[in-house]
């Protein structure tokens, strides 16, 4: 589909929100609709958004599928999000909160919008340059206190490499002991 190959090379999603807990940007599904409306309007294309829930084994996910689609062809791509109860989030907001991140890696997928560490706008931090965040991990003692304090955060953790890391690392030291 050459239309979505035109879409991909004019579409720019700056990271215009920041994380002030974590201290670094990120862009949302939104950032990416609000981009990509007009290239689809040009490019006489049509996006279709939609969420379905899957048992896994014993785990709830969203699974967000983003179509594109013209007079001649559609492609879709997937996405997939845990869900996951939070401290403090009713069902409702614990789906919401998946379908937002299984919908934006879905658009991400869709359009080819990197969200790695080699992503020239991301945020190429070390722990050093997480220190709210290594504090929060350190004074995690217990394996139960480090998975509650991830969940809490998880869309903004899966979204940062090094900080995830970080919890990775902590877990394994945890472990030793």
């Amino acid at each position: 589909m050459n239309k979505l190959i035109e879409i991909q090379a004019e579409l720019k999603v700056p990271k215009g929100n920041v994380n002030k807990f974590g201290n670094y940007k990120y862009r949302s599904a939104e950032d990416i609709l609000e981009a990509v409306k007009p290239l689809l309007s040009k490019h006489n294309c049509l996006l279709r958004l939609s969420d379905e829930i899957l048992l896994i084994g014993t785990k709830l996910f969203l699974r967000a599928t983003a179509t594109i689609s013209d007079d001649k062809d559609s492609i879709s791509v997937c996405g997939y999000a845990e869900t996951s109860e939070h401290k403090g989030m009713s069902a409702e907001q614990t789906t919401g909160t998946a379908s937002s991140y299984a919908r934006k890696y879905a658009l991400n997928g869709l359009f080819l919008i990197d969200e790695t560490e080699a992503d020239p706008d991301s945020d190429k931090k070390t722990s050093n340059q997480y220190p709210e965040w290594q504090d929060e991990i350190n004074k995690c003692k217990k394996i139960g206190d480090l998975e509650s304090l991830y969940n809490e955060n998880k869309s903004s953790i899966d979204t940062t490499p090094a900080i995830k890391a970080m919890f990775s690392k902590r877990k394994a030291e945890i472990n030793v002991k």
